[in-house]
């Protein structure tokens, strides 16, 4: 009975516990409250350590130090600044902020302190991750040589997109950016999902993981949660928090699919940081600290020496202005860009990809010769269609007048209906090349229906290749 109750008892949490715990204190004392910030006298401290803020009913508010002078240290909290008052204790914890990580986050919903929040109990960690870390060395990062399916036909077919690869997904509000995520999260082939939900209406949370994501796509997923309501901090922490559980299952050897929703929020949320702080705007209103830390996130991401991160971010583009500065700045560090178009969804065409205004830069790495050949010729067929498309509709074009227009007005139809997708409708790879071998007429081989089709050998290059070895 004893060796049995030993061995069911787990340690390891109150082991970690008192590893953890500091014999050395140091401590001060809030001197004021200014907007988003704490000020304090003390604690010793350095950027972007965790201090725990002690409430006069015994309760403690953690609070990160985002700046110092002198014996001045300016924090802001990781909640709502209610109950505090001057000569509140702060006590430094000489950390920063750390992400509990290890297979049992697969299934869960954590917060911006990677602490769960879905009700199901303590998570224990395997592991520790520092939320705020260096990219991999790029000299050692492992090539972008295979392609994802994500299950979205105008992806795959057109816009198709590596393992490794961060791309961005522009659009205004309401234009389908959260529905197309949680496609690609249902149904693409990586090993495991991390989604991020940066400053998202409280509504939309559970709307997501019940309806959007499902049971089925909750088991291999792990969700971050910062909604609007939470302060300035969390909601950049949160965007921290989710890159830097994708990296723990990355250094696993695991192909994992990012999803950040939104990026805009996130830069929002360090803007009134930023501007509490003192700093000054430079470009459209942000200040310079957003356009620093832009890159450094999104860096991280991509592959390593071990494995890979494929990063989707949502980027809410304001007044749908395709050049404001941080839709600009972000197309401008990723590897490509899917846009949304709102006139695409308000004629009910789903997903709303304007295909001919996308592009992948690393779609030629990963698809075989005949698939770029067929993609190819669907986008050239579009294209004609779109700049011919007013005399067109109009009636002033002459059917006959032009062999190539003739063409793309017979294939508009049928290229729109290969395009549309249904929500709950899933398109693995080989239907969705089938599908547009039969819209091009173009037979794409069957080596390039592999995962990796740019490194396979032609059919007729590998029969030579094994008559030469028969040979000798």
């Amino acid at each position: 009975m004893k060796s049995s109750y030993t061995a069911e008892f787990n340690l390891t949490k109150y082991l970690e516990k008192v590893v953890d715990s500091e014999t050395i204190l140091y401590i001060g004392h809030v001197t004021a409250v200014k907007g988003l910030e704490i000020e304090s006298e003390g604690p010793r401290s350095v950027i972007g350590e965790i201090c725990n803020v002690k409430l006069r009913d015994g309760s403690n508010l953690l609070a990160e130090v985002i700046g110092l002078e002198g014996k001045k240290v300016r924090l802001t909290p990781f909640g709502n600044t209610k109950g505090i008052e001057v000569g509140c204790i702060v006590t430094a914890s000489g950390k920063t902020l750390q992400v509990p990580v290890g297979n049992s986050l697969l299934g869960r919903v954590i917060d911006a302190t990677g602490h769960a929040c879905d009700g199901s109990g303590e998570i224990v960690p395997e592991n520790y991750y520092p939320a705020i870390q260096t990219a991999p060395d790029p000299m050692t990062r492992l090539p972008v040589n295979k392609r994802i399916t994500t299950g979205v036909r105008a992806i795959d077919s057109l816009l198709t997109i590596g393992k490794g690869q961060r791309i961005g997904i522009f659009a205004g509000s309401g234009v389908g950016k959260s529905t197309l995520l949680s496609m690609i999260a249902r149904n693409s082939n990586a090993d495991i999902n991390v989604i991020g939900l940066i400053g998202e209406r409280g509504r939309e949370v559970l709307d997501f993981i019940d309806r959007d994501l499902g049971k089925e796509g909750l088991k291999r997923s792990v969700v971050v949660v910062a909604t609007g309501d939470q302060p300035a901090i969390c909601r950049v922490r949160a965007a921290y928090v989710c890159t830097a559980v994708a990296e723990y299952f990355r250094d696993l050897g695991k192909d994992v699919v990012l999803m950040v929703d939104n990026v805009t929020r996130f830069a929002k949320a360090q803007l009134e940081i930023g501007t509490s702080s003192g700093e000054l705007p430079v470009n459209g209103g942000y200040p310079p600290s957003v356009f620093d830390m832009l890159p450094k996130l999104m860096e991280r991401t991509g592959t390593n020496d071990k494995g890979s991160i494929t990063a989707f971010y949502n980027v809410l583009v304001d007044s749908d202005d395709m050049n404001e500065p941080i839709t600009d700045a972000v197309r401008g560090i990723l590897d490509g860009h899917i846009v949304l178009n709102r006139k695409l969804a308000q004629a009910y065409h789903y997903p709303a990809i304007d295909v001919l205004a996308s592009i992948s830069r690393l779609s030629n790495r990963v698809t075989g010769k005949t698939t770029r050949n067929a993609a190819g010729k669907i986008r050239t067929l579009m294209a004609t269609y779109q700049e011919n498309e007013t005399m067109i509709t109009a009636g002033i074009y002459q059917k006959g007048n032009s062999a190539q227009i003739d063409a793309a007005i017979d294939m508009h139809e049928p290229i729109e209906d290969f395009l549309k997708q249904e929500e709950y409708e899933p398109c693995p790879m080989e239907e969705t090349l089938n599908k547009m071998s039969e819209l091009t007429g173009i037979k794409i081989p069957e080596e390039e229906y592999v995962e990796s089709p740019a490194l396979s050998i032609p059919s007729t290059a590998r029969l030579v290749d094994e008559q030469k070895r028969a040979d000798s």
